[in-house]
């Protein structure tokens, strides 16, 4: 039984970057044999394993062979007699087709190093074909390693574009499309990864409603806009930037075809029907206001505050617009109800001075 680090850990690794989780390759083994050194089988059809201290995964060495659309049509094999060569050829890129052994020597069958040196996103045999995610993850790795300079390989772009000529991207389910953006998402470069769905034809299948707003210079725009990002917040705030020229109307449609989490389909309406009406950094009392009570500011200033922190990403302008609106929202949720209701105002008559003590509140920074 041998042992052998695998995949992102090792690419990383050479990058210089932050290896987050570490996987491995077990040649030479089964699972009755992992099992009994106390090893943990997560799923019953995958050869994988967790690491009795560790918790870290160690994967049999396996062939695949197509059985069926889609992702998960494959059928594996996980004998002791298949090679760590075997186990590498199947995987996407030449720069993920790389293990290191126990001494630390790299085993690189598919010259994923010198990928790594060309800055190049390459992959491994025609097998890749057989998976459709692997396009939106070669897009996504294309996305967190643009800052250094990476690009995806002209057949490896062809390949992809004869792929979603083909429709095998119809199968991904709307989990894993979702999924493979929000890593996008967090790694930081959204618009690289839009750019190569657009490249491939890919946009329309998978986000149909941003094909029709996407073009190099949006893409240009919002990566100067995710360089300035940072905090707590920053997914849903480059998620509101990538999406905001869609409409409202649009918005529920988008939530299904990929199942978009609650807070970010509430950001995106809160955003998307707004954005329109002080994107030029001029507002009515009522506007304003209206802004106030979709986003709840009464009870949930959260929602607010994102608005407020996403719109203030779009220019020094809008940053000082955006202040205003903090300000004014502080005044009008100063308001007190109770005020209204002991001067004898009953029924709907509370309503109606509270949203007229409001305007006032909104009017010393909007009059």
């Amino acid at each position: 039984m041998k042992v052998y680090l695998v995949g992102g850990a090792v690419r990383d690794k050479l990058l210089k970057r932050t290896i987050k989780e570490c996987d491995y390759v077990v040649v030479g083994s089964t699972p009755s044999e992992l099992i009994s050194l106390g090893y943990q089988q997560v799923g019953n059809d995958f050869p994988v394993f967790l690491h009795p201290i560790t918790k870290d995964e160690y994967a049999l060495a396996r062939t695949e062979r197509k059985s069926g659309q889609g992702y998960t049509g494959f059928i594996c094999d996980f004998t002791p007699t298949v090679t760590l060569e075997e186990d590498l050829v199947r995987r996407d890129l030449t720069v993920n087709a790389m293990a290191e052994d126990e001494n630390g020597n790299i085993i690189d069958p598919f010259n994923g190093k010198a990928d790594l040196d060309n800055k190049l996103l390459r992959h491994v045999s025609d097998a890749f074909s057989e998976d459709p995610l692997r396009i939106l993850r070669v897009a996504r790795f294309a996305a967190r390693y643009h800052y250094l300079g990476f690009s995806i390989a002209a057949e490896t772009m062809l390949l992809m574009q004869e792929m979603v000529a083909q429709g095998e991207i119809n199968t991904l389910t709307k989990e894993r499309i979702w999924l493979e953006i929000e890593k996008s998402l967090e790694d930081g470069a959204i618009n690289v990864f839009t750019d190569v769905l657009a490249e491939i034809n890919a946009l329309p299948i998978i986000l149909p409603p941003l094909t029709n707003h996407w073009s190099a210079q949006h893409s240009q725009q919002l990566a100067m806009l995710l360089t300035n990002l940072d905090g707590e917040n920053q997914q849903l705030i480059a998620f509101c930037l990538w999406l905001k020229e869609i409409k409202p109307t649009e918005i529920k449609a988008l939530s299904e075809s990929l199942r978009l989490p609650n807070n970010y389909i509430d950001a995106l309406n809160l955003f998307t029907t707004f954005y329109p009406t002080f994107k030029r950094n001029l507002a009515t009392e009522e506007q304003v206001l209206a802004l106030f009570n979709q986003a709840d500011v009464w009870r949930r200033p959260e929602r607010l505050n994102l608005f407020i922190e996403t719109f203030s990403v779009l220019s020094k302008e809008h940053a000082a617009f955006a202040k205003k609106l903090k300000n004014a929202a502080k005044k009008a949720t100063m308001v007190d109800v109770q005020v209204i209701i002991k001067q004898g105002f009953k029924g709907a008559e509370i309503k109606q001075q509270l949203d007229i003590a409001r305007h006032t509140a909104i009017a010393e920074e909007f009059a």
